[in-house]
């Protein structure tokens, strides 16, 4: 009953907390599969607390699709860390995306908002975004066109994953990566390469 009373007194929390039910579902079952009732139930909350905080189901969808994409910017951000720790060769890149395709969470987080996008354009503009990340920590040591051809077939790879039951070795990735990067334009200067 004290948990039920202090959820009441803080309407900001029981807005995360559906939110946070809303994204796990759309990972689990598919953004068009959600029901209120459904997230009610997964966020433990009465079924009117969903229509409370949001007046339709498209905006509690919306909602959960940024909640999902802060999850991958705060991904791609360790990426960034790592990547200014260890230098941005394609052995390194090798094993983030090889650790990418083995965290089941995070291929489903990607595949829902990216799927969501291609449905929603609203959405469009948002997944542009986190791929443009990607092609931004590259860019500065390989070129725009090589780190946007390295963005397109880390997005391959990540989808391959999902359609295949064939584990892709970490030596093809750091392969492929190496044929597609090249040699690197220049070292990366401090000012990009700081966290």
């Amino acid at each position: 009953m004290a948990e039920s009373a202090r959820r009441r007194r803080d309407p900001e929390a029981r807005r995360r907390e559906i939110v946070t039910a809303t994204a796990e579902l759309i990972v689990e079952v598919g953004a068009d599969a959600i029901t209120h009732r459904m997230v009610a139930a997964r966020a433990g909350v009465p079924l009117g607390a969903t229509t409370q905080y949001f007046d339709t189901l498209d905006d509690l969808r919306s909602a959960a699709f940024r909640a999902l994409a802060d999850e991958i910017e705060c991904r791609l951000d360790g990426v960034r860390q790592t990547l200014a720790e260890r230098g941005a060769g394609a052995d390194v890149i090798a094993a983030l995306v090889h650790d990418s395709i083995h965290d089941g969470h995070a291929v489903q987080a990607d595949r829902a908002v990216v799927t969501a996008a291609v449905h929603d354009p609203r959405l469009r503009a948002l997944a542009r975004h986190l791929s443009d990340r990607l092609v931004d920590l590259l860019e500065p040591t390989y070129g725009a066109d090589r780190a946007r051809a390295a963005m397109i077939f880390i997005d391959g790879v990540m989808w391959s994953t999902q359609i295949r039951d064939v584990d892709l070795e970490q030596s093809f990735l750091e392969s492929a990566l190496a044929r597609i990067l090249g040699e690197p334009l220049s070292l990366p200067s401090a000012a990009t390469a700081t966290p």
